[in-house]
């Protein structure tokens, strides 16, 4: 059984319809990425995962358990932690503040909990960073401290909205170099990406998604096999 699994999920804000019969699934310690244009439904999948946009149809079972229509925080401490594209870190916290104000347990979780010290050895600059104030921080400072604060949650499956969209190359090196470890470690991802280059780097297997629908399921080197699929819905 599949440690995650959407299964005919529609999904909206207000009255315009976003997500069709939309279904994935990923295994536990394995990292999958949906790919898409802009617009295509990447973060209302996203969303609908952990509640903040209203599902009408179909099933999120995580861990054989559903998840649709529970509150956020309830879905936060069934072990599912998100990283906004925002960012949404407080600017006039420090970054060892911002980490620690995502700390809280799972009592599911197998292996060690997630501490600011054990950030700080994923993420090195962050160390060295630590009395910054997060407003001073750039794009991708503030995206690595946005996935170390949500990792301070102990999540067991980490979502990912676009981590690497407006950071610098050497960023997106080091972003790739972290979430490998993440993975290594037994962690369960799913990203949603443009990136496709990036994406295949870390994930296992890929959906590509347009207009609210799954368009092409199966690995990356079976997307890069196909022509078609990557002209059609990746303008690559």
């Amino acid at each position: 059984m599949a440690d995650f699994e959407m299964a005919g999920i529609c999904s909206q804000y207000g009255s315009s319809r976003i997500l069709f019969d939309l279904s994935l699934k990923v295994r536990q310690g394995e990292a999958v990425c949906l790919l898409g244009r802009n617009g295509a439904g990447k973060t209302t999948t996203l969303k609908s995962i952990v509640g903040l946009a209203q599902v009408t149809k179909g099933a999120i079972r995580y861990r054989g358990k559903e998840v649709a229509g529970l509150p956020t925080h309830k879905i936060a401490q069934l072990g599912i932690g998100y990283v906004p594209d925002e960012r949404l870190i407080f600017p006039d916290l420090t970054v060892r503040e911002n980490l620690a104000l995502g700390r809280k347990a799972n009592p599911n979780r197998n292996g060690p909990p997630w501490t600011i010290e054990r950030i700080f050895e994923l993420f090195p600059l962050l160390h060295r960073l630590q009395d910054r104030l997060g407003g001073y921080l750039s794009g991708g400072e503030q995206q690595m401290l946005t996935v170390g604060r949500t990792l301070m949650g102990n999540p067991d499956l980490l979502l990912l909205d676009e981590p690497v969209e407006g950071v610098a190359p050497i960023i997106v090196q080091e972003l790739s170099r972290q979430i490998k470890v993440l993975k290594a470690g037994g962690l369960t991802i799913l990203l949603a990406e443009q990136n496709i280059h990036f994406a295949g780097s870390i994930a296992d297997r890929a959906y590509v998604i347009e207009k609210g629908r799954i368009r092409f399921e199966g690995t990356f080197d079976e997307l890069e096999q196909n022509d078609d699929v990557k002209r059609k819905y990746l303008m690559i």
